[in-house]
């Protein structure tokens, strides 16, 4: 029987979802935690719940900068060398990028030189910040494919970071990009591209949600990501040890923004980023029975308690279910055998 992946997603079923959560850390021994941390999540889940991206731009010292990107490479060797052998759910292999410096820096081809010869083939992905068009793609892109052509092949793929109003203004063309996989939103650095015009209260966790120009600038990101199958990934929220408002703002980016990843600077901002991505007991009941009931009609059209439901809707609750699994939520029977055969 065709799978579901493959009956209502096509082409796209190649990719999947990326996880929900996209933890940052520069700093040598945060780095070394966040990948411990990443292994013991993938324990407890059974899954591979977030991505840990080593940050080469804000983590590397002045003058330091090939020292870092050297221990980079050190560090995505040293967790992929600790990962379950071949052979294990592919699910559970750790995943790990690295933000480089922008293109217009010095140290940018150098941190690619390094990273992608001693570590590309190991990366899920390589965050670019500071892409302000499609022309920094396509020198991301002819420096990374230039270090050999074993990456040339590869074509990893790249995670941008759009930070100021012009970026924004040129999202669609930037998300059509056939490299770029997922948009970010830099925060901090497009409030203070604004001149003071913007106050510094749209940087915390509750004025990014309310400003004007902000939310618009937020929402054309996810429409853009979404218009060409890409991810939007919500930026940063600084205030860590607020509890109760990071749980609010990533509820907030979830539902209410089309944002279906997000960055976490903090561990104690991951597992609230899990449960605010998640799917509810109730959709992932309700989305594994019309997918089972969907497979027995041969994916013809059914009535599901007085609702009519065909492929357009099919393709809504798989994805359900592929967020449930991804964010390590428990699964009924039937959609437990669909992951096994589709995902190990």
């Amino acid at each position: 029987m065709p799978h579901p992946r493959d009956v209502l997603l096509g082409a796209q079923a190649a990719t999947g979802l990326l996880p929900v959560c996209d933890h940052y850390s520069g700093v040598p021994a945060r780095m070394r935690k966040s990948l411990a941390l990443q292994r013991e999540l993938t324990a407890e889940f059974g899954a591979c719940v977030f991505d840990v991206t080593l940050d080469c731009e804000d983590g590397a010292p002045v003058g330091g900068e090939r020292a870092h990107a050297e221990l980079v490479v050190e560090l995505v060797r040293e967790a992929m060398a600790q990962a379950d052998p071949p052979g294990v759910a592919h699910s559970r292999r750790p995943r790990v990028a690295v933000r480089v410096h922008p293109v217009d820096h010095p140290s940018f081809e150098p941190d690619v030189g390094i990273i992608v010869a001693g570590a590309g083939s190991r990366l899920c992905h390589l965050m670019v910040p500071k892409v302000e068009s499609v022309s920094d793609v396509d020198r991301a892109v002819a420096a990374i494919d230039g270090v050999s052509a074993e990456a040339a092949a590869r074509r990893l793929p790249l995670h941008v970071l759009v930070e100021s109003p012009a970026a924004v203004h040129r999202a669609f063309d930037i998300a059509a990009h056939p490299r770029v996989q997922s948009i970010s939103f830099g925060l901090m650095d497009f409030v203070s591209s604004h001149g003071g015009a913007i106050p510094a209260r749209g940087m915390s966790g509750s004025g990014q949600f309310s400003h004007p120009l902000v939310v618009r600038a937020k929402l054309e990101i996810a429409s853009a990501c979404h218009a060409h199958g890409k991810a939007p990934s919500h930026g940063v929220v600084t205030e860590f040890r607020d509890a109760a408002l990071f749980e609010k703002a990533a509820r907030i980016a979830a539902s209410d923004m089309g944002f279906t990843r997000m960055w976490s600077i903090h561990p104690d901002q991951i597992r609230p980023i899990l449960a605010a991505f998640a799917p509810s007991q109730a959709d992932i009941a309700q989305a594994a029975d019309i997918i089972e009931r969907a497979q027995l009609a041969h994916w013809a059209p059914i009535d599901h308690q007085g609702q009519l439901h065909d492929r357009a809707s099919y393709r809504l609750f798989w994805q359900v279910l592929e967020r449930a699994h991804g964010t390590g939520q428990a699964l009924p029977a039937s959609a437990r055998r669909l992951f096994h055969a589709s995902l190990q």
